[in-house]
């Protein structure tokens, strides 16, 4: 009988595949060791599983969590009329509710209305049973977690946010609160490391101390600043000023900000940009902390702004090793200004139409690791010649494709290119295996004339996981 490998060994392994849910599920039916080490894992956060195109998933989740509730909470659900029959004939295994570290409000309330389609209850039933089942699922969760980690409250009811204070015992570890500005906080942690916050016309006016309160803010994400009149404004801006020097990560969606108020957060590693109306305040901003940035625009009004981006990338760009730029933009002085000023680039988003420009990149920034390209799209590169051009010209670092495909999937073209591409990279004297990810939108469609479909290409990059060419291959939808 083999050796049965240690507790904490299991605990190092599990948290390893803690992305990997079919992995971690596998595990559940080896043994009692095996199933109570991953289910804690699985439950940490068990709302990241909700999948709107698979209900099973949800009724499931819900189901589990109704058969745990406490005696007190189905007296309750049963004097309000409230019957919902779970097809669980024996106690739960486990005490699922105290694995999770994660609450997501929203979730809780979109799974369980996809639990009632399922039990098919009469429409003001169900409104009914929605709100009474969440708040008892809720108190649940908050009387059974003795440290909650993460709590996103967006969207949430008066009733929600009551039980929330009364169960401030349990939020005094939260690390991670993503909420709507017309939260009353005061049952909220001082020690959170990440805040998000969308911008309401309702205001309260707590969010500025819970802003100011923190003692070791890391990420922020402030959406819809916009929205707020300008007295309120600059008591947001103030009550940020605290943490200039800590925020590592930042976030700004709608947010009209000036130059000074981005360039005072001197440590930055991560900035994330939407819109237009931000971007303009790069303008001779510097960091030297910063690695990552992302920028999501206005597709018709960057291209006013391209000249500050480039000096951006021409200040900073030597630090930087991940790249985003969405949203269909190209701009082919863009692309020269990445393989001049950013040589240090691992990672790398951004929309190439020609090949020299693709060649230039490639060889300019050695240490690049991962590349994603719009496959369907006409207007860019020639998937033919990229391919080629990505197996001929890319450095020893590189390892990692993700193809994006929108609208069309032209699959047989797919097929052919992916079979010479894998044909020459195996070729390659000095190679590492590849990861290949495609992000499919769930609008695309494959071409009716098509001889080939997906499942020929699923066989055909099996064959080269068997030859160590591909290491891993993931279908995002």
């Amino acid at each position: 009988m083999p050796c049965q490998l240690p507790a904490d060994c299991l605990i190092d392994i599990f948290e390893y595949l803690y992305d990997d849910k079919n992995t971690l599920y596998s595990c559940l039916l080896v043994n009692s060791l095996y199933c109570e080490t991953a289910v804690r894992i699985l439950w940490r956060n068990v709302w990241k599983f909700y999948n709107n195109n698979k209900p099973y998933i949800s009724l499931s989740i819900i189901n589990t969590l109704i058969a745990c509730l406490p005696k007190e909470s189905e007296e309750i659900l049963h004097k309000n009329g409230i019957n919902i029959a779970v097809p669980i004939q024996k106690p739960p295994l486990f005490n699922y509710a105290s694995f999770c570290k994660v609450i997501s409000i929203y979730k809780i309330e979109v799974m369980i209305q996809h639990t009632l389609k399922k039990h098919k209850k009469q429409s003001n039933t169900s409104a009914d049973l929605k709100i009474l089942l969440s708040q008892e699922i809720l108190k649940m969760l908050l009387n059974q977690i003795t440290s909650l980690k993460v709590l996103k409250c967006n969207n949430s009811r008066y009733e929600d946010l009551y039980l929330l204070s009364e169960a401030k015992i349990h939020l005094s570890n939260l690390a991670k609160l993503r909420c709507d500005s017309d939260i009353c906080p005061k049952f909220i942690s001082h020690n959170l490391q990440s805040l998000t916050i969308n911008f309401r016309n309702l205001f309260s006016k707590w969010i500025r101390d819970l802003i100011s309160s923190q003692n070791n803010l890391k990420i922020l994400k402030i959406a819809n600043l916009q929205y707020i009149s300008n007295y309120e404004y600059k008591e947001i801006i103030l009550s940020l000023t605290k943490h200039s020097l800590t925020l590592t990560r930042l976030t700004l969606k709608n947010c009209k900000i000036t130059k000074q108020f981005i360039a005072m957060f001197k440590n930055l590693q991560e900035l994330n940009l939407d819109q237009n109306d931000t971007f303009y305040q790069l303008r001779n901003a510097y960091f030297l902390q910063l690695k990552i940035l992302k920028i999501t625009y206005n597709r018709y009004s960057l291209k006013d702004g391209i000249e500050i981006l480039i000096n951006f990338l021409k200040i900073n760009g030597n630090n930087l090793t991940e790249f985003y730029i969405y949203r269909y933009y190209h701009e082919k002085s863009l692309n020269l200004a990445l393989a001049k000023y950013c040589p240090n680039l691992k990672i790398i988003y951004t929309y190439i139409r020609d090949e020299e420009t693709l060649k230039l990149i490639l060889n300019n920034c050695q240490y690049l690791e991962i590349i994603e390209f719009c496959y369907d799209s006409r207007d860019w590169l020639d998937s033919k010649i990229f391919f080629k051009v990505l197996a001929n010209y890319s450095q020893k670092y590189f390892y990692g494709l993700i193809l994006d495909f929108y609208s069309r999937l032209p699959i047989d073209e797919l097929y052919q290119d992916l079979k010479e591409f894998f044909i020459n990279w195996q070729g390659r004297t000095s190679q590492r295996s590849l990861s290949l990810i495609f992000v499919i939108s769930e609008t695309y469609y494959i071409t009716k004339s098509a001889k080939i479909n997906m499942k020929d290409i699923k066989l055909l990059i099996d064959k080269y996981k068997k030859l160590g060419i591909i290491k891993k291959f993931e279908l995002k939808r």
